[in-house]
């Protein structure tokens, strides 16, 4: 089966990671240095051990590709995946009156009581990004994230530079190249972003007809984040291929620390004691060509039969 690379991921980790403590307090078992590999010819790499939300996928990688760095395109469709990033910036501003919020991320995982309390302010700053422009202009943009490194790199000099644009010309016009790279690691950068890019930098390759990508990922949540990595980046491939007339290849997926937080542990067994089910096949809508030109409804996944849902919180 397609998955079975990510379960093995899993399992590895799971027999064969070292305990560390980590930047959340939570605590993972972790390894150094992974590689899996996906033909993405034999189907698409969404999990089927357990449902994942192909709606936040593909709606987080089009605000990507759009240079998008405001959640409001999120909350419009309804992904609330970035969430915590922008509402802490607005609680640690003037303009935030309501409850004291102080670490409050780690707070709402461990009391329920004011877990209520933050989910309600969290929602109503949600609603206002979502119905004030003017608000989200002010408190929704997220700076330095993944769409601005894609698609408007800042160069010493001033200028920008669209890394997506300039790799879909090499693969048109170079194919063989060797420079076919798009980083999101910005040294300078780094130090002032709400969350260092965990996804760095990927190449693609062409071979007889076929459009192949390699991730390199610092960090990884297996449980939680690497499924939507896996799925996200085959995604990407898929309608570069589109783009440039070329069939899909492998998806390969490198890793430096790839870990469980400790409180995964349960939902990671469980989940290795599924029996996997066949792929599901992706459908791009064949009158869109161009990589700028897809919209939610141009995406779907066909056949897609998981089982349930695993809860699991998310180390923040």
């Amino acid at each position: 089966m397609l998955e079975d690379a990510y379960l093995d991921l899993a399992r590895y980790v799971l027999e064969n990671g070292h305990k560390k403590a980590d930047r959340t307090h939570t605590g993972t078992i972790s390894t150094f240095g992974y590689q899996m590999r996906f033909d993405l010819s034999k189907g698409f790499p969404l999990l089927t051990t357990k449902k994942v939300p192909f709606g936040l996928i593909k709606s987080e990688l089009l605000w990507f590709l759009k240079g998008d760095t405001n959640i409001q395109f999120l909350l419009k469709h309804k992904n609330h995946i970035w969430d915590e990033w922008a509402f802490e910036k607005f609680v640690a501003s003037n303009d935030y009156t309501g409850p004291d919020m102080t670490d409050f991320s780690h707070r709402a995982q461990k009391d329920p009581e004011f877990n209520k309390v933050y989910q309600e302010q969290k929602k109503q700053f949600c609603d206002r990004i979502v119905n004030d422009d003017d608000f989200a202009k002010k408190y929704g943009d997220l700076g330095l994230v993944y769409g601005s490194q894609w698609r408007a790199w800042k160069t010493s000099t001033g200028g920008t530079i669209d890394q997506i644009q300039n790799v879909i010309d090499l693969i048109k016009t170079h194919p063989d190249s060797r420079r076919m790279i798009v980083s999101a690691w910005n040294p300078e950068d780094v130090p002032t972003m709400a969350l260092p890019p965990c996804h760095t930098l990927f190449q693609f390759y062409v071979n007889d007809g076929k459009l192949s990508c390699q991730l390199y990922q610092r960090s990884g949540d297996i449980f939680l984040g690497v499924p939507y990595n896996i799925a996200s980046y085959a995604l990407l491939t898929s309608m570069i291929a589109r783009e440039c007339g070329l069939e899909v290849g492998d998806f390969v997926h490198t890793f430096g620390d790839a870990h469980i937080y400790l409180n995964h542990i349960d939902q990671v067994e469980e989940l290795l004691s599924r029996k996997p089910r066949q792929a599901p096949e992706l459908w791009l809508n064949p009158e869109k060509k161009h990589l700028d030109e897809f919209e939610m409804a141009d995406i779907k996944v066909k056949n897609y039969d998981p089982y349930p849902v695993i809860k699991a919180p998310v180390a923040v």
